[in-house]
């Protein structure tokens, strides 16, 4: 297994500047490599694939959905009935219509509700990644770090994988990452008490 230290910039530009900066260091180009993450969903578009078949706070929303259109029909039905007298059948079913999909949409958000939302740490954002083989030619992990932390790197960070051919090999977008370091840390942290 070799350590790898990550980076993840919000844009390319600053990913390509991040691998400059690492050649300028060093550090040989067949133990760096970059790719973009797709945002969470999204991630089965990479050829590496496979996603969640769900977000993850929306495991119960179909149940939900079922529910609130069954409610919201006999809701419906009635109200239809109630304008029989003025548009015939046709307001009949619109009623039903209106119920059923008025009772699916707030089913469903009630189940999403209900569920425990991920946090920022459970879920890898869509980002440009630039990865460093810390572990090939004995290099320091802190000052990889140290690199992707003044370009600017939103989130660093640590991994335990497979580096192969000049890629990190057995990267999983589903994965949450253990972070070190970056932006985004930093500003999830509570703030000190004065």
């Amino acid at each position: 297994m070799a350590t790898i230290i990550a980076g993840g910039f919000g844009t390319e530009v600053q990913a390509q500047a991040t691998v400059r900066q690492l050649l300028d260091a060093g550090v040989p180009l067949e133990d760096i490599c970059t790719f973009r993450v797709n945002p969470p969903g999204e991630h089965h578009a990479l050829p590496a694939g496979g996603d969640h078949a769900a977000s993850p706070g929306a495991k119960h929303a179909h149940g939900g959905a079922v529910k609130g259109a069954a409610i919201g029909a006999a809701v419906g039905a009635a109200a239809g009935a109630a304008a029989i007298p003025i548009f015939g059948p046709a307001g009949f079913a619109a009623g039903v219509g209106v119920g059923a999909y008025t009772g699916s949409l707030v089913g469903s958000l009630k189940g999403i509700d209900d569920e425990l939302q991920p946090d920022a740490t459970d879920v890898r954002p869509a980002e440009n990644l630039v990865a460093v083989n810390v572990g090939a030619g004995g290099r320091d992990a802190k000052t990889i770090a140290a690199i992707f932390r003044v370009c600017g790197a939103q989130q660093i960070e640590r991994a335990e994988g497979r580096w192969a051919n000049g890629v990190w090999a057995d990267f999983d977008p589903t994965t949450a990452p253990h972070l070190i370091g970056g932006r985004r840390r930093r500003s999830e942290r509570p703030h000190a008490q004065r």
